[in-house]
This record gives structure tokens, C-alpha cells and sequence, in this order.
């Protein structure tokens, strides 16, 4: 039986943590295309953090409730989806994650890859999409070439240095402090640098003979604009997906020029479901064959009960959390 209520996680007006609250909301309904699932886990991104503050408000038509990736149980399905009541999913959404149930546009619900449960499954959707489509299609990494990202204890990081390794590059990262140094290196990282300690201009350069790497992810913007600019090679790409410093910068153009360099970035949650169902489609081909072999997994660094979303949105705020922040819905 399907109730008719469910709780969910709302806003209760922009600002920090201390919006968060729990709610008691209708059941969706699945429309034409999409199917209603009974939520296992969700992931817990920046975005959500954005959105809660006023920063990142979902796109017409998404609910408000936050939550942009889950894994759970297919309950009913609308017109046209073909996925059968039961069935394992995790999948990428616009909005809805954060509750008891949540609707999934058919296209882009992903099966658990072999060997996951569904806590792990969950934690993968958001990440390797984004992961995939910026460093890969947009970035254009291929095997032989150096990458460099930032932040790599985040949940986006920890499986950009996976998937760039398991690609065949060599793979570069920042982030603070020993233990997350180690954690870096263990995900497979060549060279972990201290961005506290150490230029990663200079160490990057120095790594790579003074020649630079092929490709940055970065998601920290602000200053480290015109620094990443500094450490790519000739014909070298950085991809931008997010700005934890500001998106404003003073930039040196010339590096694009003297060394044919590509600037890009892009957003994932605002493109229409054909371009998301595109994405999905190249990593269930390319990217979960490499997740059922081990090469890339999910690492979790902390499970929260959904009634304690704002501890959860709290620790991605205090930037000491490495893998994946996720909440129990109704679990396994």
C-alpha cells in the first residue's frame, strides 16, 4: 500500500542549516514517463547546500524538496515506463530526494551495478554523471594524458581520480591535511598535494617536468582560475563545475592563447531530460562495467537518518567529510 503522505525535507525560507526541517507532504503521483519510488538512501551534494541558501533554486516544474540522487524500489509507474514495481534503481533527479518517496523520470533510472548495495548505489548517480560529462566529454581526458583535480575527498573528487585512473591517466589532487592526503592516494591519486602547504602551481609543474597537465576539474573558482590556467599544458582543458570561492576572477587571458587552451564548464540539474538520458546512457556503456569491476566505488563517509538532514548538510559545509554524506530513508 502506498500512503498518502509521506515526510520530506523542506526549507523553511533561504539561509543556513537552521532552515532545514522535517515536513509531512503529499505523495507524488508518476506522470507519463516516470516511476515512483520508496527512497532508500539519498545523496546529500553542494547543491543542495546552494539551494538551500537562495543560490540554486530548482528548475520549473522540479519539487522543492532537495535531493538530486537516490537508490530505492520502483511502487508504480506512470504511462509509458516500462520499469517493473520492484525493481532496483538508483537514479539522477531534479528534486525530491530528501523524502519517503520520490519520482524518477524512466530514462534516467540506472540499475544497482552487481556487487553494490543500494547505500553505495545511491551514492553514485550525481557524481559519476558529473564526473563523466565534464572531465571525459567536455574535458576530453584520454588515456596517457595528466589530470588535476580539486577538493578530491568530496564526493566529486573521489571518483574523478577513480575514473581518471581507471581511464589511464595519471591523476593529480589537492586537498588539506594528512589524513585526507592519504585518502587521495588510496583512491588512486599519483601525487596528493597540501593546498595549505604547497603552491599546487609550482608541484603540478614540477610534477610534470614544467610541461603541465591535460586536464583540471575544479570547484573552487575565485583565485584558482588564473592558477589552473598557469599549470595546463599546451592545448590543455579546464572544466569549472562550481565556484566555492566566488565566480569572479582576474584572469591573464594570454595563457589561452599562447597555449590554445580551452576554458569550459557547465551544470548538470537545469538540462532537459534528453540530455540527461544521454549522459546516463554513455556511463551505463562506459563507466558501470568499470564500477562492476571494482575500478570505481562509492566511498562513504558518513549515514544520517533523513530527520537529520541539517547534520548532514552541516558536515558538506565544514568541508571535513571525505566520500559521500547520505541519508537513510528506509534503508536496505
Amino acid at each position: 500500500m502506498i500512503p498518502m503522505t509521506m515526510q520530506e525535507i523542506r526549507f523553511r525560507e533561504a539561509g543556513g542549516p537552521e532552515v532545514i526541517a522535517v515536513a509531512e507532504g503529499p505523495v507524488p503521483k508518476p506522470g507519463p514517463g516516470q516511476v515512483l519510488v520508496k527512497v532508500a538512501y539519498a545523496g546529500v551534494n553542494r547543491p543542495d547546500c546552494l539551494q538551500r541558501a537562495g543560490g540554486y533554486p530548482p528548475p520549473p516544474g522540479a519539487p522543492e524538496v532537495p535531493g538530486l540522487e537516490i537508490a530505492g524500489h520502483v511502487v508504480a509507474a506512470g504511462e509509458g515506463a516500462s520499469l517493473p514495481v520492484g525493481a532496483a534503481l538508483c537514479a539522477l533527479i531534479a528534486g525530491g530526494g530528501y523524502a519517503e518517496y520520490a519520482l524518477v523520470d524512466a530514462p534516467l533510472a540506472m540499475p544497482v551495478p552487481k556487487g553494490l548495495s543500494l547505500l553505495e548505489a545511491a551514492a553514485l548517480p550525481e557524481n559519476v554523471l558529473t564526473v563523466y560529462d565534464n572531465v571525459v566529454t567536455r574535458g576530453r581526458l584520454t588515456a596517457g594524458e595528466s589530470f588535476l583535480v580539486h577538493g578530491g575527498t568530496s564526493g566529486i573528487g573521489s571518483i574523478a581520480i577513480q575514473m581518471a585512473k581507471a581511464l589511464g591517466a595519471r591523476v593529480i589532487s589537492t586537498a588539506r591535511g594528512p589524513e585526507k592526503l592519504a585518502f587521495c592516494r588510496e583512491l588512486g591519486a599519483d601525487l596528493a598535494l597540501d593546498y595549505t602547504e604547497q603552491d599546487f602551481v609550482a608541484e603540478t609543474l614540477a610534477a610534470t617536468h614544467q610541461q603541465g597537465v591535460d586536464v583540471i576539474l575544479d570547484m573552487v573558482g575565485g583565485d584558482y582560475i588564473a592558477r589552473n590556467l598557469r599549470c595546463l599544458a599546451v592545448e590543455g582543458r579546464l572544466v569549472q563545475i562550481a565556484f566555492l570561492k566566488g565566480s569572479k576572477a582576474e584572469i591573464d587571458f594570454r595563457h589561452l592563447m599562447i597555449r590554445r587552451l580551452t576554458f569550459t564548464g557547465s551544470t548538470l540539474r537545469p538540462r532537459s531530460l534528453a540530455l540527461k538520458a544521454k549522459i546516463v546512457d554513455a556511463v551505463l556503456r562506459e563507466i558501470w562495467p568499470l564500477v562492476e569491476k571494482g575500478a570505481i566505488r562509492p566511498r562513504i563517509d558518513t549515514v544520517l537518518p533523513l530527520k537529520e538532514a541539517r547534520a548532514a548538510q552541516e558536515r558538506m559545509e565544514s568541508s571535513a567529510h571525505r566520500g559521500k554524506i547520505m541519508l537513510e530513508v528506509a534503508g536496505d
